[in-house]
């Protein structure tokens, strides 16, 4: 099993949960966050003063999946989120021992 976390453009999330009915995986944890990668942030003008924004609000999504499953989901997420300009986002994949439902005690797969 593998984690998946992707920081998206909070815009990009109905997108998000296409790809997940897409590929029939059920369960997902999002947050909202803020941070910057390679754009630093942005300038802005308010009232003739200008300003910087140094930190972007951004969503992260969490999703368990099976590992046969992890390379549609990354293809999905490349071609259906991807705009083309910085700031799309980052997807992180993490190594997954085990998992529990803690309703019925199933464990592994089975548990998603």
């Amino acid at each position: 099993m593998k984690k998946v976390e992707v920081i998206i453009r909070p815009e990009k999330l109905e997108d998000f949960k296409l790809i997940l009915k897409e590929l029939s995986i059920s369960g997902m944890m999002v947050s909202n966050v803020m941070g910057h990668g390679k754009q630093l942030g942005y300038t802005q003008q308010y009232r003739g003063t200008k300003y910087s924004v140094n930190l972007v609000s951004k969503l992260k999504v969490e999703v368990v999946v099976k590992d046969a499953e992890l390379a549609d989901l990354l293809t999905l997420i490349k071609t259906k989120l991807s705009t083309g300009t910085v700031g799309d986002g980052k997807v992180f994949i993490y190594n997954v021992e085990d998992a529990m439902r803690i309703r019925t005690g199933e464990t592994g797969d089975s548990a998603l």
